[in-house]
């Protein structure tokens, strides 16, 4: 059954748009503010698997530093080779500046 899961509060956001979420084992995820929204994707590209938490944000797109795959984070849609699967998303909301994850 999912849940919703406190990952960050607003606060965090001040100098930096994005962080990595450690829900542990395999689970990763980058959590990214563009404009007043958060997003949340797997934290690993579907191609070969390196994280892309730290590769460049072009608007709600996120290209994978190690070989330019990239994502839109609203939706995990591949957008351009080499990846050819989507990664996975999570349904984010704020209450009372706390950031909540649905996993």
């Amino acid at each position: 059954m999912a849940k919703w899961v406190e990952v960050a509060i607003e606060t965090e956001f001040a100098e930096s748009d994005r962080k990595m979420v450690d829900l542990g084992g395999r689970e990763q995820i980058g959590l990214f503010k563009v404009a007043d929204k958060y997003w949340a994707i797997s934290a690993w590209c579907t191609h070969m698997h390196a994280s892309m938490v730290h590769g460049p944000l072009d608007g709600h797109e996120l290209m994978c530093p190690l070989h330019g795959a990239r994502f839109d984070i609203r939706n995990g849609a591949a957008l351009s080779f080499p990846a050819t699967t989507n990664v996975k998303t999570y349904k984010t909301k704020v209450e009372g500046g706390k950031i909540l994850i649905k996993v």
